[in-house]
Parts: structure tokens; sequence; C-alpha cells
């Protein structure tokens, strides 16, 4: 969808240069309570089943057990990475990655790579479309669903997107960021493991 790739590249460039001073703020601060890098990189899924380089500002510490094992996200996660996720300002960064290609404003939320083996034949239609900042199942709930829910509204997404649906979940993406909802999942700083629901992993 040309027009979509249009919209994407205008809407994300005029928010990079109206944000930049919020963003070096936000840098600032990274910086100072977590060092260095202030960004957060890791592969995640994209288009086709491809994988590409995710960005985020760093919300957690490095913070190891005594074999060199990284704690658990809920302990690493930081006061200052705990506003930040809550207000989803970490998420900032990934306007380049829509600037480059590698994301869209609106699609399925780019997961980690480790997870394209597990997903079933239609969990993968996901995959037909660049990830999003924001989606349809981050509207609907973000990670406080369940992740066969999260890929039921993925695929749903997939099967009706129009630019019509894309305002309306940007519009209801604010409504959700302004309250505050659905940040994490009970007992978690966001989302358990993907564990799989591939034939393979189905004794799991």
């Amino acid at each position: 969808m040309i027009a979509k790739r249009i919209f994407d590249f205008i809407v994300a460039g005029v928010l990079l240069i109206l944000l930049s001073p919020l963003l070096l703020v936000i840098a600032v601060v990274v910086a100072i309570s977590l060092g260095s890098p202030v960004l957060f990189r890791q592969k995640r899924g994209a288009k086709g089943n491809g994988t590409f380089q995710f960005l985020k500002f760093r919300t957690m510490t490095d913070a190891c057990d005594g074999n060199g094992d990284l704690l658990p996200d809920e302990v690493r996660l930081t006061g200052i990475g705990k506003m930040l996720r809550s207000t989803s300002l970490d998420e900032l960064p990934q306007l380049w990655s829509v600037i480059r290609g590698d994301m869209s404003l609106v699609g399925p939320r780019p997961l980690l790579a480790e997870y394209l083996p597990l997903y079933d034949d239609r969990q993968k239609l996901r995959h037909l479309v660049r990830p999003g900042i924001t989606g349809w199942a981050q509207v609907q709930g973000r990670n406080a669903v369940s992740w066969e829910q999260k890929f039921q509204y993925d695929v749903w997404y997939v099967e009706n997107r129009t630019f019509w649906l894309d305002c309306r979940i940007l519009f209801r993406t604010v409504q959700k960021v302004i309250r505050r909802e659905g940040v994490s999942s009970d007992g978690h700083a966001t989302m358990p493991k993907f564990s799989g629901s591939a034939p393979s992993n189905a004794s799991r």
C-alpha cells in the first residue's frame, strides 16, 4: 500500500521533528540513570518473516545473578523505566524505524526473532505486513490479553486493514496511553514469554 507508506513517512518525520527536544531530554535522563547505551537494540520479526533491528529507550539495568544470567525483567526495571513504559515514551525511537521502512505506525507489534519458528500457519499471517508501533491488539488490551488473543487480533487486522481502521487505531492508542491501560500482564514487566502454538509445540 503506497499511500500507507507515504502517510507513515510524513507523520513519523513530522513527529520526530516536533518531539526532538523531548527525545533529547529522555536520552539524557536514561544516560544519567542507566548509563550507556541509551538505546535498547534487539532483533525482532519483520514483514516476510525476516528480522530487523528494533529500537527503544533503555528501561532496565543489566543486573545478573551469581551465575551471570540476567535477573527477571520486573527486577531490572527501574523507576525511570516504569515511567517511560507506562507513558509509552520508551517507544519513540521506533519513529526512526518507520522512516527507514522497517516498521509502520500501525500493524502487528514486532516480537522476538526467536518466536518466528513457533507460530502456527494462521499466526504467520501477521508477517504479511510491516510491524507497527501500535496495532489492533494494542488498543484491545495491549499486554493485558493472552498471546492467543493477541495473535487473533493481529491476523484480524491483516485481513481487514484499511486507512480508516489505521486512523481509528491511532486515535484509540492515544486514549490508551493517556489512561496507561494494559501496560503489563499480571506478575510481569510486560508479557510472559511465548512458548509456541505450532504443532511441534502443542504438547508444551
